[in-house]
């Protein structure tokens, strides 16, 4: 009997994982899932009319993309805060190489007459996703180094030169949303730090300025804000892809088509399997599938906000900042 025992003994105990370890690899496998099954939906269709191959080549693509990220999700989540926070100067650098390349002759595809991304056929990215994962490490990682600086708006030049030439780089694309989305979330970054509001609330009145002025100096984008009060008075020309998007969703219902049942995406409604996945979803699958999308990434941000509250240390509180190797450090 004792020998019997003996190698149940021996076994490794099963490691329990936190519920937000759990609810986070759920999450991002529904939502990695849910994402396959309507890129696939939203593109076989036109891909299959245009002569593009036979309707998988963005389910291919999204696929090819998400493994890797899993994969890197993965190894990162392995090696710890300090492997990921170590790589911040690098990282930094090289996204800034990549968004000059691409305003370089010879280096940049340009779609839709927006210089955006580098590579070659299906292979293409965007280096602005790597600058938004660059610039939160290095000011993470500065106000970790230094926290006191939050309430010294001068000392924190350094951080606001780099958000602001990557702005101007990004927007220059031109992509004025993403350059927006780096802006907020420095600016969160910062709150979050315990900067004073009244500091931020003096960068955002010139940021508003000079935002409208970029806004309204170029016809295309004055055409978009007049048609985004009243995009059913531009429906034929500025506001086509708005009406198209609230036609896909309206005539969703409650419950939807059904998959693949949409009539939208076949010329359309305009990139249906990017910037209006969201509209497809709708219509495919009614304001459930809509709701149940929100409510993915409410858990999302849920798991997001324990683990922060739950963190120790400012360097670990704060988004992939610096951190020491200390036992409470690895902890986190």
């Amino acid at each position: 009997m004792p020998r019997a025992a003996a190698p149940a003994a021996r076994r490794k105990p099963h490691r329990q994982y936190p519920l937000e370890y759990n609810l986070l690899l759920t999450v991002t496998l529904c939502l990695l899932a849910a994402g396959a099954v309507m890129v696939y939906s939203a593109s076989s269709a036109k891909t299959l009319l245009q002569g593009q191959g036979d309707g998988t080549t963005y389910l291919v693509r999204y696929v090819l993309y998400g493994a890797i990220g899993f994969a890197a999700l993965h190894v990162l989540s392995r090696r710890g805060l300090a492997a990921i926070t170590s790589f911040a100067g690098p990282l930094l650098a090289v996204s800034f190489g990549l968004l000059v390349l691409v305003k370089l002759p010879g280096f940049g595809v340009s779609v839709n007459g927006a210089k955006r991304w580098l590579g070659a056929g299906p292979l293409q990215f965007q280096p602005s996703e790597l600058m938004k994962l660059a610039l939160v490490l290095y000011a993470a990682g500065v106000i970790a180094q230094r926290p006191k600086i939050v309430n010294k708006p001068k000392q924190l030049v350094p951080i606001g030169v780099m958000v602001g030439f990557a702005c101007i780089l990004i927007a220059s694309q031109p992509d004025l949303g993403t350059a927006l989305v780096i802006a907020f979330t420095t600016s969160a970054i910062l709150v979050a730090a315990g900067m004073p509001v009244r500091y931020l609330a003096v960068v955002f009145g010139a940021g508003f300025v000079l935002v409208a002025l970029y806004a309204i100096s170029a016809p295309y984008r004055r055409a978009r804000l007049t048609s985004f009060l009243d995009p059913w008075a531009h429906a034929g020309t500025s506001g086509f892809q708005a009406v198209q998007g609230q036609i896909a969703l309206g005539s969703g219902g409650l419950f939807g088509k059904g998959p693949g049942g949409s009539t939208q995406k076949l010329f359309f409604l305009p990139e249906a399997h990017t910037d209006f996945i969201l509209a497809i979803i709708g219509e495919e699958l009614g304001v459930v599938g809509v709701m149940s999308v929100l409510a993915l990434y409410g858990m999302f941000a849920f798991a997001g906000l324990r683990i922060a509250q739950r963190a120790v240390g400012t360097h670990a509180k704060l988004p992939a900042c610096r951190c020491r190797s200390s036992p409470t450090a690895r902890r986190t």
